[in-house]
């Protein structure tokens, strides 16, 4: 059996760690956070469970996914049902009939159709140059203009026009009143959150927090174990090349002495004046009824080393770079670079799950 160490606490690091363990191999895990869970971890205030990295709602079409996590946590029935303020206007997302019949007034699918393929026609838009043309190429100028503009600018930190056309590649449109935002049939959030479900993975593994991959080196720099890497690649490799590309979150927390804030757990503001994105209530995705509430204003931010990476900027030049480092990682036979930063793409939960469920399948075959 090999001995393997997880740099990363959290969920790619924990579900490899997990298996990796079962299949009987001697593993330690390590995160340079005071916490387990990486961007999942939830704390209890006041007896909530808030999503301290912002919200994660669980969704997927993986029935073995959707078995194995709920080998480690029970699972409530929340149904993602954001809104979306514009002005003095209130939306349902995703775009659907009731977002449709609140904007123009209409009742059935074909007027909405109807109404969305005129303002495309009138846009008269070929080969979209950019973000926005791709944008009013989809759904027209009303719902682009309340519904993605804004909101969009905020999260890039740029103008629609100077963002590359490709970063919408669809915007769907569903013609019924379902206000469900995944169509997965696996949907929910762990009762008790989602540290008490990663906590339980990583039951019986020795797990050393506050702790880095090159702290870890340095007070062991004769260990010869594997290595599954769940922390940015490019940082693993001494930003040789330069440092990868990412957009970044600040999150504003208060609890407030009302028992209802805002009547639902998702709430985007899509006006670019107000510079949060979004408001989340978080004791609504535990259907909560606490007498007082925690929310939590999100604010998109540039990132700089140092900063918490969140989004991977998939552009051509970032892109580019990455595959420079993929290239140092190939010569690095005892690592495995897994998971959000380790692969530098964005991942749903789910996603990340079934990729360490895999890659350990990979590793003890």
């Amino acid at each position: 059996m090999s001995e393997y160490l997880i740099v990363g606490a959290g969920l790619y690091g924990a579900v490899c760690a997990r298996e990796l363990a079962r299949a009987g191999h001697s593993v330690r895990v390590i995160d340079r956070r005071p916490h387990i869970a990486g961007n999942i971890y939830t704390e209890k205030r006041s007896g909530i469970d808030v999503h301290v990295y912002g919200a994660h709602i669980f969704h997927t079409s993986d029935r073995e996914v959707w078995d194995y996590v709920r080998g480690f946590a029970e699972f409530n029935h929340f149904v993602n049902s954001p809104m979306a303020v514009y002005r003095d206007e209130i939306y349902n997302l995703p775009f659907n009939m009731n977002t449709f019949s609140r904007m123009w007034g209409i009742k059935t699918p074909a007027q909405a159709q109807e109404i969305i393929r005129a303002q495309v026609a009138r846009e008269q838009i070929g080969e979209p140059r950019n973000l926005e043309e791709q944008a009013l190429r989809l759904v027209g100028r009303d719902v682009y203009e309340k519904l993605v503009k804004g909101y969009t600018e905020k999260q890039w930190g740029r103008d629609c026009r100077d963002l590359p056309a490709f970063i919408i590649r669809r915007l769907p449109c569903r013609f019924t009143y379902d206000n469900n935002y995944f169509s997965d049939p696996y949907q929910g959030i762990p009762v008790g959150g989602y540290t008490r479900m990663v906590e339980k993975m990583l039951d019986g593994i020795p797990v050393a927090l506050n702790c880095s991959y090159e702290a870890w080196r340095k007070a062991h720099p004769d260990r010869k174990e594997k290595i599954i890497y769940t922390g940015c690649i490019d940082e693993y490799f001494g930003y040789r090349f330069g440092p990868l590309k990412y957009r970044s979150v600040r999150f504003e927390t208060e609890e407030l002495p009302v028992a209802n804030y805002q009547g639902c757990a998702v709430v985007n503001y899509t006006e670019r004046q107000i510079p949060y994105t979004r408001v989340i209530e978080h004791k609504h995705f535990a259907f909560g009824t606490q007498e007082t509430t925690v929310i939590s204003r999100e604010y998109p931010d540039e990132w700089k080393p140092g900063m918490e990476p969140y989004y991977p900027i998939n552009d051509e030049e970032n892109s580019a770079l990455y595959r420079r480092y993929l290239a140092l990682a190939e010569g690095e036979p005892d690592v495995v670079f897994g998971g959000r930063l380790g692969l530098y793409r964005y991942f749903d939960m789910d996603k990340v799950i079934r990729a360490a469920l895999d890659q350990v399948k990979e590793l003890t075959k």
